[in-house]
């Protein structure tokens, strides 16, 4: 169990980051870091970014153990049971193929906090947004300091990210109403490469909590697991 344990971890390692070793110092330090895991005992986290301005980001308690569950079960992931939490400004950041911002109101990114996600996702990393209805206004401004070359666009529905194991013939799946938008899968592309994936009048992150908490329907619960396991298999495997 054990030696299959350390070659699923092997694979994961090997797809996410032999594209970004070449990239960046830091990318290089991360990798040495996810190595050892195996060694250890260890296995892969994915972890929820902790920022400053007073805002809830620590909402959904559930989404993440639950979204785990599900991408060990139907991809064979063999992630960590348990999320992270990891400061916006941490170094500790480049040790996470994939990291989850949500929340209900204010984010702040300090310049240094801007300065070490671009660092991170530049090197090979990969950030979701998922706004948890009030956090757009915030969040849009602060992706303007992490990257003003950019511009959110659009993902466009024969993306990669729509096309893993679960297929998403309209693109991002709504899970619950607001304002009566349609829920978009909006992005930013640094040379090329998705970095940045917002989910956007989705509540993406709602559907992967405990059934109790929003009562939502099984299949909606059902689309947004799915839709969550491409973000994670695309971490992997495509990005």
């Amino acid at each position: 169990m054990a030696q299959r344990k350390n070659l699923k971890i092997a694979e994961l390692l090997s797809v996410f980051h032999i594209s970004c070793i070449a990239k960046s110092l830091a990318c290089i330090a991360a990798v040495l870091l996810l190595i050892t895991l195996p060694a250890t005992g260890q296995s892969l986290k994915i972890a929820k970014l902790k920022y400053n301005g007073g805002g809830d980001w620590y909402a959904n308690k559930t989404a993440l153990p639950n979204l785990i569950n599900f991408c060990n079960k139907e991809l064979s992931t063999e992630l960590n049971e348990e999320e992270d939490v990891i400061e916006v400004g941490s170094p500790g950041i480049i040790s996470y193929p994939y990291i989850y911002i949500t929340g209900h109101g204010n984010v702040v990114f300090t310049s240094s906090d801007a300065s070490n996600l671009r660092n991170y996702l530049i090197g090979g990393g990969f950030l979701h947004v998922d706004d948890n209805y009030g956090m757009d206004k915030f969040v849009r401004i602060e992706l303007k300091k992490v990257f003003p070359e950019l511009e959110l666009v659009e993902i466009p529905f024969n993306h990669a990210v729509y096309n893993q194991k679960f297929k998403f013939a309209n693109g991002l799946p709504k899970i619950h109403e607001h304002d009566g938008k349609p829920a978009q899968g909006l992005g930013l592309f640094y040379q090329g490469r998705l970095v940045v994936f917002y989910s956007y009048e989705c509540d993406l992150g709602n559907g992967w909590e405990d059934a109790r908490i929003h009562n939502d329907p099984e299949e909606k619960r059902q689309q947004a697991l799915k839709m969550g396991a491409n973000l994670i298999s695309y971490c992997f495997t495509a990005n």
